[in-house]
């Protein structure tokens, strides 16, 4: 569904954020993305989704090339990023009504999707003022909302649970995990671990720049009795 093969990504001054990277994120499964500050996680997702291109590599979803042939590629993922950064002028039910044009979702499953989505995450009463107005978990659950819409193949997350409260928390992993059962794919960065270890099917850690684990949390934990915090920790420290 989703693959990355030699992903590279290099900065000016040769900083390399990203080395070589090789991922491979199959359909109906919540793949998490884990590594500490500064370890190429926000940099990986923003070349999946095209918002900065590789320096060397190549990025396929559902078969097709990020760069050869982005529109393609975009329709399959919406992408919630780590800072909620939304137009303030807007409302909020023209923001999801923006969204809801730019996937071609129809007046009938946008009505019920927006209803549905916004009542769960307790902003329904909320659409019809400003994003100016609203604070920065009801940003968030806004962005949330506008990309469950278009029923995406893929949908990718950085740092989701940041700023929602414990219910918007408990809602969002339910429909991760909903999504999945109905065949879609979950990529997902984080720092909670504790979400990433009983939510996901598999893992990769990244650590400056190079992927150091990807397998699933049995395999990773290889019989041991630690937590994937600790596994993490002991992973990532520098000698």
């Amino acid at each position: 569904m989703l693959k990355l093969k030699g992903v590279t990504k290099v900065f000016s001054g040769n900083k390399i954020a990203v080395d070589h990277l090789d991922l491979d994120i199959l359909e109906g499964e919540i793949f998490g993305f884990i590594g500490p500050n500064g370890a190429g996680k926000t940099t990986t997702l923003r070349m999946i989704t095209g918002i900065i291109s590789p320096t060397e590599g190549e990025i396929t979803i559902g078969g097709h090339n990020i760069k050869a042939d982005a529109i393609s590629a975009k329709k399959q993922f919406t992408f919630v990023p780590d800072q909620s950064e939304i137009y303030d002028a807007v409302k909020g039910i023209d923001y999801l009504n923006f969204i809801s044009d730019m996937y071609e979702v129809n007046i009938a499953d946008r009505k019920e999707r927006i209803e549905r989505y916004t009542k769960l995450f307790q902003i329904d009463d909320a659409l019809t003022q400003s994003v100016n107005s609203y604070s920065h978990g009801m940003r968030q659950k806004l962005m949330i909302c506008g990309a469950l819409l278009p029923n995406p193949k893929i949908f990718i997350l950085d740092e989701p649970h940041v700023g929602l409260d414990p219910h918007s928390n408990k809602i969002l992993k339910d429909l991760m995990r909903e999504h999945c059962e109905k065949g879609g794919t979950v990529l997902f960065s984080s720092h909670v671990l504790e979400v990433v270890e009983n939510l996901c099917h598999r893992v990769a850690i990244i650590h400056k720049g190079k992927l150091i684990a990807c397998d699933t949390l049995e395999a990773i934990k290889h019989n041991r009795t630690a937590t994937l915090e600790e596994i993490f920790l002991e992973m990532t420290k520098d000698e």
